[in-house]
């Protein structure tokens, strides 16, 4: 089977954890190259792991003929000149979300890879999730009846993260807005299959020039006239999400919904006699949604077809990301 050779962009704990694992675990793709700003320490990480290429150069990781694309999970304010640099070198982009520090730079990012005929996919990969799949099933077979509100919720602590960066304004562009609370925004936006037409935020502390909020609250409203809420914080003991679609019929819920590897509780109450419901629960597997990702990817080169999650996908959830963080800074 032909494979698509990857080189990984960034190549920090958050790669070596989940991106090159993933890679390795997709049945039509392969990783030959990494790049860290230390040359020394990409040798160390692609001896350490059997890469063959290591290099401290975006450019010449791109230039290198035995990479065909490139995952890019670098900090956000990089992600705009790496892509540009890939699409213009000839290779296909996989990059983080957020796609970007803001909309003028997703515009670019779309531009330059249209411009030199490559692919970009960007790594909202909670929308390839079987519960999402199975949520946005239900809501469309009208059994929950119309959906009034759709509740999100991301938090975890960030203060042991090994991303020191996404507390840096300058190189995350925003807080738990941008790195998880897009994550809440995305999906709600998919199940829905609508457009934001209104945005309201609250961020805490404000964001400055060097340090990103800590805790923000978005409220939405959609063009098929659902409200939607998003609640993520860098402030807490623990790690979890949540999310909660209400319809005029029926309720969808279920924890962790953003995690991979894992059996994941969907529970569903129908309108009953009784203001308590019935209840009913299913279970359902979620894989590995970064191998599904790069594995989707892949396949999207290999046959010459638009990714699913395309420039276009990151483009809209970046001019609600930069509403909601604009309103934050004018506070």
């Amino acid at each position: 089977m032909q494979k698509i050779r990857y080189g990984i962009i960034g190549f920090g704990a958050f790669a070596e954890r989940a991106i090159a694992p993933a890679i390795r675990q997709s049945s039509n793709s392969e990783l030959t190259a990494i790049q860290k700003r230390s040359l020394d320490a990409a040798k160390q990480k692609a001896a350490q792991y059997e890469i063959p290429l290591a290099f401290d150069s975006v450019e010449q990781l791109v230039s290198c003929p035995d990479v065909d694309a490139v995952f890019i999970v670098s900090a956000n304010s990089t992600h705009c000149k790496e892509t540009i640099a890939a699409a213009r070198a000839g290779k296909h982009v996989l990059v983080e979300k957020p796609m970007a520090m803001n909309v003028r730079e997703a515009e670019e990012m779309i531009s330059a890879c249209e411009k030199n005929s490559v692919k970009l996919m960007v790594g909202h990969m909670v929308r390839l999730s079987p519960l999402i799949a199975r949520m946005k099933e239900i809501i469309r077979s009208g059994t929950i009846g119309d959906v009034t509100a759709v509740k999100t919720e991301f938090i975890y602590n960030a203060r042991i993260s090994q991303r020191a960066w996404v507390l840096d304004q300058k190189l995350a562009g925003g807080g738990p807005l941008f790195d998880i609370g897009v994550h809440c925004l995305d999906t709600t936006r998919f199940i829905l299959d609508a457009d934001v037409v209104s945005v309201k935020s609250l961020l805490t502390p404000p964001p400055t020039q060097t340090r990103t909020e800590s805790t923000a609250t978005v409220l939405l409203k959609f063009s098929n006239g659902t409200l939607g809420s998003i609640f993520c914080s860098y402030d807490s003991p623990i790690r979890r999400s949540f999310i909660e679609v209400v319809g005029t019929k029926g309720l969808l819920s279920a924890t962790d919904f953003t995690r991979s590897s894992l059996t994941i509780r969907l529970t569903r109450i129908q309108l009953s006699n009784n203001e308590e419901g019935n209840q009913t629960v299913e279970r359902i597997v979620v894989p590995n949604l970064y191998t599904e990702e790069v594995t989707l990817f892949s396949e999207c080169i290999l046959k010459n077809t638009e990714p699913v999650i395309s420039g276009s996908v990151g483009l809209e959830n970046q001019l609600v990301l930069n509403e909601a963080l604009r309103q934050g800074l004018a506070r």
